[in-house]
């Protein structure tokens, strides 16, 4: 275990870590990930305020994580329970207080809260020790809850959070809720590029951006893991992949409404109009001044691109739209990228952005049965899409398909 020195010194670091992460998905999972290893505690999780209520937003279990099998991931799992004084989350965020239980099972009689064990009961797991404290910003505002379970010793015998630890976590969640706060900001900014394109195009809504970037950065991850990718490389590159996934078809803002709208199908030229939301998109983020900007025009560009070359606007030159010299169609029009071609980034939006597409109803069409969708992409496999990354996106599929939970179309 981690003296208070170190701690201390651990909580530097993590000030300067937390304040380059730009993505919100990304910053609970680190913030969470380093509230438990500088706390030694077994498991955790982050509810959000949200719409007056705390959202479940992302949990951790060491222990129930390693009951899987290696490269599995636990499912994602996401509800809300109101700011009021029946939970222990929902009292802590209702009264601004830090709450440190010796045993969840044996809370006194004049502690303000019960511990409900049914998750307990349904996995097999057993709570023992909680910190819970909210999450409140510069301006004494409560952001959210984080809630550690379990401290452990070095032999990992379960141990109660000491008092150091409750003076330690306070400075803690001061420097994560000002974060989290940054990162929605980020991401609220985001979310209204998104609305524009929405009053647009009726299919381009939140709910849509969010699964089709959340499947991008799973399968990103289970690819660079496969390929032995550093962890902290992975981390810095799905930071930005996320936000860039989101908006893979922000060029549409540029569409016309007669093209955009159109209930039926479209004519030769009217899709040829279409195809060129890929180009607009990616000259948005032409001038590329960081990391996200570089990867969201890669991803604008190439997310319609085929394994096999059918797909567009192939090789072309964002500002003028025309063909790179040497790459050339027999008809003169720019060849469509094919295999390694496309870069990684693509290839993974363009499954993830099929995957949902078919997965969910609009006003032209039902959403396909689960079973009609996997056989499609099995079937365009090594056409459609990268063979490769097909099989990634099957090897995890139990985490995909809990990922479109998190963001029902009826939010």
């Amino acid at each position: 275990m981690l003296s208070k020195k170190q701690k201390m010194e651990k909580l530097v670091d993590l000030g300067i870590v937390i304040n380059q992460i730009s993505d919100l998905d990304f910053m609970l999972e680190k913030v969470l990930t380093e509230a438990r290893h500088l706390f030694s505690a077994d498991a955790g999780s982050i509810y959000i305020k949200t719409d007056g209520k705390l959202k479940f937003s992302y949990s951790q279990n060491h222990t129930l994580q390693n009951r899987l099998e290696k490269g599995k991931k636990l499912l994602y799992t996401t509800f809300s329970i109101p700011i009021d004084n029946n939970s222990i989350a929902g009292y802590v965020a209702n009264n601004g207080v830090i709450l440190n239980i010796r045993d969840a099972y044996k809370i006194p009689r004049s502690y303000p809260v019960t511990f409900n064990s049914s998750f307990d009961t349904m996995v097999g797991y057993h709570t023992k020790s909680m910190l819970t404290l909210p999450l409140t910003n510069s301006r004494k505002q409560i952001v959210g809850v984080i809630q550690l379970i379990n401290a452990t010793d070095d032999k990992g015998k379960v141990l109660k959070f000491s008092k150091t630890d409750e003076s330690l976590v306070q400075h803690f969640a001061l420097y994560a809720a000002n974060a989290i706060e940054r990162t929605q900001m980020t991401r609220t900014t985001i979310m209204r590029m998104i609305s524009m394109a929405e009053l647009r195009d009726p299919k381009e809504t939140g709910p849509h951006v969010n699964r089709v970037a959340s499947y991008s950065v799973e399968i990103f991850e289970a690819c660079a893991k496969k390929k032995k990718m550093p962890q902290e490389e992975i981390d810095a590159k799905r930071d930005s992949f996320r936000m860039a996934a989101m908006l893979h078809d922000v060029g549409k803002v540029a569409i016309s409404d007669t093209i955009l709208k159109k209930p039926g199908k479209f004519t030769y030229d009217e899709y040829e109009v279409m195809k060129t939301h890929t180009i607009l998109g990616a000259q948005l983020f032409g001038d590329a001044q960081s990391k996200f900007d570089e990867i969201s025009s890669i991803v604008s560009l190439t997310h319609h691109e085929k394994w096999d070359g059918t797909g567009y606007p192939g090789f072309i030159d964002i500002n003028t739209g025309k063909s790179l010299p040497g790459y050339e169609d027999k008809n003169g029009n720019p060849r469509g990228k094919r295999k390694e071609e496309i870069p990684l980034y693509g290839r993974i939006v363009a499954i993830a952005d099929v995957y949902d597409a078919l997965c969910s109803s609009r006003v032209y069409k039902k959403a396909w049965t689960e079973e009609q969708v996997l056989e499609t992409l099995q079937k365009d496999s090594g056409t459609h899409f990268d063979p490769e990354l097909i099989d990634v996106f099957f090897d995890i599929y139990d985490v995909i398909s809990s990922v479109s939970k998190l963001y029902p179309d009826n939010e």
